[in-house]
């Protein structure tokens, strides 16, 4: 009768000590599970990054003009997220992997990648913006190109650019029809509307900043989507590791 009278404060600290270890099990596994998804998620979307860039840098017509327009840097951000979104690629896997072996190694490593992803994210965003956006880094070179045009307008080539990018963007000159009024040169058919013969006051720097614009908006946004994923992966990744510590220390303690 005594020795099962001394047996019930064990029994009552096994029971004690194995709730909050179910417990953790269970918040292991919706963090490791979380971290899974989220990574699903994150490989998605640097799939798409990865193609919407690429078909951006090999568009032919819009490969030349930037060619001769001599603007070829604004392709410097859509290499920097065609390598990131490669490397997001492989690391989604390396994600998958090292939650649902639950190795804390495993996890530093791609808790590491996931702070050089956000980073070169958000870099090479920043470099596209800067070369696709109103008041940009794109626009002098816009300008001194349509400028150079506009004075050799005369010559077969320079009209031939002239007229495709006029006709197709909708715009007159580099900042509008006074450059060739400047010039003391008429007004060539491009640069008027075919149905009501108005001639367009838009210049077409702005007008191909804003072109340039609209081609660049889904691939920086899908790229910030990207970055805010590397952050929450980061964040839920270094909670699992802290998570599973604490569970191979309450094993440790268990068998002393």
């Amino acid at each position: 009768m005594l020795s099962s009278y001394r047996a019930l404060p064990a029994l009552a600290m096994g029971i004690g000590y194995g709730v909050p270890e179910e417990q953790l099990e269970k918040q292991i596994g919706c963090v490791k599970y979380t971290v899974f998804c989220f990574n699903i998620v994150a490989w998605m979307i640097s799939t798409a990054l990865f193609a919407l860039t690429v078909w951006l840098r090999a568009e032919p017509g819009f490969n030349d003009w930037l060619r001769i327009l001599e603007a070829q840097s604004f392709y410097i951000g859509v290499y920097v997220l065609i390598g990131i979104s490669i490397i997001m690629m492989a690391v989604s896997f390396l994600g998958c992997l090292s939650a649902l072996m639950e190795n804390t190694l495993a996890l530093f490593v791609f808790i590491f990648t996931q702070i050089f992803g956000f980073i070169a994210t958000v870099a090479g965003s920043a470099i596209l913006l800067q070369y696709s956006t109103i008041n940009s880094s794109l626009q002098p070179l816009l300008d001194i190109s349509l400028r150079r045009f506009v004075s050799t307008s005369e010559y077969t080539y320079s009209n031939y650019v002239l007229t495709m990018i006029q006709e197709n963007i909708g715009c007159c000159g580099a900042s509008g029809p006074w450059d060739y009024l400047d010039l003391r040169q008429p007004l060539p058919s491009s640069c008027r509307d075919t149905v009501s013969g108005n001639a367009f006051f838009s210049g077409c720097v702005d007008e191909l900043t804003w072109f340039f614009e609209a081609k660049t908006s889904w691939i920086v946004g899908l790229a910030m989507t990207m970055a805010m994923l590397n952050v929450i992966c980061g964040v839920m990744s270094f909670v699992l590791v802290q998570a599973v510590k604490k569970e191979e220390e309450q094993a440790s303690n268990y068998r002393r």
